[in-house]
């Protein structure tokens, strides 16, 4: 069984929405949600790309997850406070 990771840009109410869509395509077993670094995690044995068209088809932004994202919405949530003030200091 595969895991796919995924960057959705989405808001609260449309985690909902991301479970209902992705449920839908074949091969999707779990469709896991964290809408405060919106990221999707998506379990079983479907295509990337499917995955991806359906999110686009219901209007959600998506593309695949990396590192930068992860870094990314740490930063935005606050938690970097360390890089946050180093940031400042310097600029």
């Amino acid at each position: 069984m595969e895991s796919t990771e995924l960057k959705v840009e989405m808001v609260a109410l449309h985690e909902k929405r991301v479970r209902k869509c992705l449920s839908k395509v074949k091969g999707v077993e779990r469709v896991e949600v964290e809408g405060s670094l919106q990221k999707v995690v998506v379990t079983g044995y479907a295509n990337r790309s499917k995955i991806l068209k359906a999110l686009r088809r219901v209007g959600l932004r998506a593309e695949p997850w990396s590192p930068r994202n992860e870094l990314l919405s740490a930063y935005a949530a606050g938690t970097l406070m360390a890089a946050n003030n180093y940031y400042h200091t310097f600029f």
